[in-house]
């Protein structure tokens, strides 16, 4: 409350993102405190992502309160998913909402209900998956948007606090089920590994504040230097290759990761530190041409001796090099150090069999392989008809091949000659983990 007291002031216009659960229903009733004190106009945005029989309870819930409090309400409904991350897709969806509203009514602030039990589980997430420092870092309280500020009022107090608060005011929410689902990484998270921490500190969630707030000011740093070197190596046609590679490596990662971070600006969580090095494994092959796909229908590519990051037109098409995580629309591939199966969901390849690195990428037309344990080789078309995949499913499964485009494995479906038995001598386990 201090905080909002201190930040606001009168004509202040705020959009506040509220989804009728506990941490938005507090933060709306704190504003409406305020407004009590100063002339502040709060325009209630609330999303029916229509996932949850609650999802229309809910939005006249919100809606009723909003109209108690003479709050200006605005609803918008996600009446469809397009993409094989619904998550992602539905925050996309979501924040072009909120700037949406934002324009309309030319408001100065953009406020969400994330909190410090929400930080600790994102930078946790972030240093297992994966990222950069800027990455690591979570999400700050107030980010800079040009024209308004995206605020998030409740990062200094927890869970625990918020509902103490709703309880001391019996204000009434609605709790969102699938939050106990442990199918969901972040609750995993919640149910395992905070409790561990609280209980070692209770007031953790303020010491990775500060933790993330330091790694943010070594971001800044180091992205002014890294600003002064793209100077002299980029230009509006990419940058210069053979100017990059003479730097050592930290800073070619640095590069790489200033310029997603350009790109994906709040939504960094979808690149990880795999990206990163796929795209660094790019730069360093001495083939003249390749690409990356990345998340957002973006590709990174290699042409000749430039570099760039651009939109990906064709978004059913992906090409991945492979270092220790491919991240796709239907699953994930990884390498892995051992295991015991024998399922079409785990390959072992010999390194000196296959030439390095692995790709994994979207079918070709006229892709053959040769099936282990068959003579002659198969079309993919064929083999996709065969095991009755579906049309939209082909579009882009994963193809596995080696670099002299070899085709290694079509993952949960066949192995090609070059798979290993498990009892012989092998190198390399590739695991795919397919997305239910």
């Amino acid at each position: 409350m201090a905080y909002l007291n201190k930040l606001l002031k009168n004509k202040d216009i705020i959009v506040v993102a509220i989804s009728g659960g506990p941490d938005s229903m507090c933060l709306l009733e704190l504003l409406g405190n305020i407004k009590k004190k100063l002339d502040i106009k709060i325009i209630v945005a609330h999303v029916n992502h229509k996932l949850r029989k609650e999802s229309e309870e809910e939005k006249d819930f919100v809606e009723a309160y909003a109209k108690e409090k003479s709050l200006i309400y605005e609803y918008m409904e996600i009446k469809e998913y397009n993409h094989d991350n619904l998550e992602n897709e539905a925050r996309s969806k979501r924040y072009e909402f909120f700037k949406s509203l934002v324009e309309k009514y030319h408001a100065n602030y953009l406020f969400t209900a994330h909190h410090g039990d929400d930080l600790i589980e994102t930078i946790m997430m972030r240093l297992v998956r994966g990222s950069s420092i800027k990455g690591y870092a979570g999400f700050k309280q107030v980010v800079d948007m040009g024209s308004y500020k995206l605020v998030r009022p409740l990062i200094t107090v927890t869970k625990d606090d918020i509902l103490k608060f709703l309880d001391s005011k019996n204000l009434k929410y609605y709790i969102d089920k699938s939050n106990y689902s442990m199918a969901y990484t972040r609750n995993r998270y919640r149910k395992h590994v905070l409790p561990f921490l609280k209980k070692e500190n209770p007031k953790v969630h303020l010491k990775f504040l500060k933790f993330s707030e330091e790694l943010e000011q070594v971001n800044n740093f180091i992205d002014k230097y890294i600003k002064d070197i793209l100077k002299d190596i980029k230009d509006s046609k990419g940058i210069d290759i053979d100017k990059l590679l003479k730097y050592d490596d930290f800073i070619i990662k640095k590069v790489i990761e200033y310029e997603l971070a350009q790109i994906y600006i709040n939504d960094l969580f979808k690149v990880s530190d795999s990206n990163t090095m796929a795209i660094m494994n790019l730069i360093k092959l001495k083939k003249s041409n390749g690409l990356i796909n990345l998340p957002n229908n973006y590709v990174a590519i290699k042409d000749y001796n430039k570099f760039k990051i651009e939109y990906n037109k064709d978004e059913n098409k992906y090409y991945y090099i492979l270092d220790k995580e491919v991240v796709l629309p239907q699953g994930v591939i990884r390498t892995i150090l051992k295991s015991d199966k024998k399922s079409n969901y785990i390959i072992r390849l010999k390194s000196n069999d296959i030439t390095l690195p692995i790709i994994v990428r979207t079918k070709k037309d006229g892709d053959k392989m040769t099936i282990k344990n068959m003579n002659g080789t198969k079309k993919i078309k064929d083999i996709f008809i065969d095991e009755k995949i579906n049309a939209l499913k082909r579009r882009n499964f994963p193809v596995v091949v080696d670099s002299n485009n070899n085709i290694l494995w079509l993952p949960g479906v066949k192995k090609s000659k070059f798979d290993v038995e498990s009892n012989g001598i092998y190198d390399i386990i590739l695991e795919y983990e397919e997305e239910i």
